[in-house]
């Protein structure tokens, strides 16, 4: 066998190993960047999907829909027109819950099954955050009511953590990851106002999270993150 031979036998494999790849790869829909419809943009539902698929090491196709001029194409397989979607046996099923779920049922390892004890931790977080952030008003109790739902997490860290529970990353900690980034971008940006220092636990935590290679790999930009929530906080 001369080189040039080795060489087509050796392209021909390596073609058909990464069409075997692609065949295999899960396609999701998730949200573009406002107004750069090229890059990933900051829906937070969409990223912990990202997060379970990088964790779980699932092959995946991702395509960007710009939410502001769907494609004829998406709105035809998702009439609801909400990201993120992703296609399951030729079928496109909506929903960060659902689908997160579904990964788990038929990606069981590893597992990223979290305690039901543990399940609901954090989850008034972000629509604390949400409130805070659109409030103008000092004294309507928004801070504190974030400052409690902070405490809370901090407290709970520091009896079961680094993670939400224990040793080992879970779908809880997936899930908050998206959110704690996004109050941690907007509410420096906005309100000039960072997760106070005295939060230990917490602090660590959106660092060990931040830090993941699945993180760093599916956040969006800060600058694309704060486009988006400037016309909510002044709208």
């Amino acid at each position: 066998m001369n080189m040039t031979t080795m060489n087509l036998l050796i392209f021909s494999v390596l073609l058909l190993s990464s069409l075997a790849v692609s065949a295999m790869a899960l396609e999701v829909c998730v949200k573009a960047a406002v107004g750069a419809p090229d890059h990933l943009g900051d829906c937070p539902f969409s990223q912990r999907v990202l997060l379970t698929l990088e964790e779980k090491k699932i092959p995946y196709q991702m395509h960007l829909i710009d939410l502001s001029n769907k494609p004829k194409w998406f709105l035809e397989i998702n009439p609801g027109g909400k990201v993120p979607v992703v296609k399951f046996d030729g079928k496109w099923v909506p929903d960060s819950d659902v689908i997160t779920q579904i990964l788990e049922r038929k990606y069981p390892k590893p597992s990223l099954v979290t305690p039901p004890q543990y399940a609901s931790v954090g989850s008034k977080i972000f629509g604390s955050f949400v409130t805070f952030l659109k409030s103008k008003n000092a004294t309507d109790g928004s801070e504190q009511a974030l400052m409690s739902e902070l405490t809370v997490l901090d407290k709970h860290l520091n009896a079961h953590g680094p993670y939400v529970s224990g040793e080992k990353i879970s779908a809880v900690d997936l899930s908050l990851a998206p959110k704690l980034y996004h109050l941690d971008v907007a509410l420096r940006h906005f309100k000039k106002w960072n997760v106070p220092r005295n939060l230990t636990h917490v602090k660590k935590y959106m660092k060990l999270l931040f830090s993941r290679e699945s993180f760093v790999k599916t956040a969006a930009k800060k600058k694309y993150l704060i486009a988006a929530w400037a016309p909510k906080v002044n709208p």
